[in-house]
């Protein structure tokens, strides 16, 4: 079963997050994943939840997914990340 990265962004410096979006494709599709979304426009329906910016990566698996977030690669940009954004974010398995 496919395994989903869904995160919500609330971009905090549009210029350091440009180098984090740009520096991110490679590591997820060297990783074996795909987007699906990838910050379209989003809209709140129910429960209060009021989205930022929107992404879900799709991977061949749940433990792929995982190894993505776990990655050397991922983790070097990780100081970008925090200084550029605040993100919530999940690892959830497809059907």
């Amino acid at each position: 079963m496919a395994g989903y990265v869904i995160i919500d962004i609330e971009i905090t410096d549009e210029a350091l997050f440009a180098e984090f979006a740009e520096k991110i494709v490679g590591i997820v599709e060297a990783q074996g994943g795909r987007y699906l979304v990838r910050g379209g426009a989003a809209e709140g329906i129910t429960g209060g939840w009021t989205p930022g910016r929107v992404v879900v990566q799709e991977f061949d698996s749940l433990d792929a997914a995982r190894g993505f977030v776990e990655s050397e690669a991922y983790k070097e940009l990780e100081d970008i990340r925090l200084r550029s954004m605040n993100t919530r974010m999940i690892i959830v398995e497809g059907v």
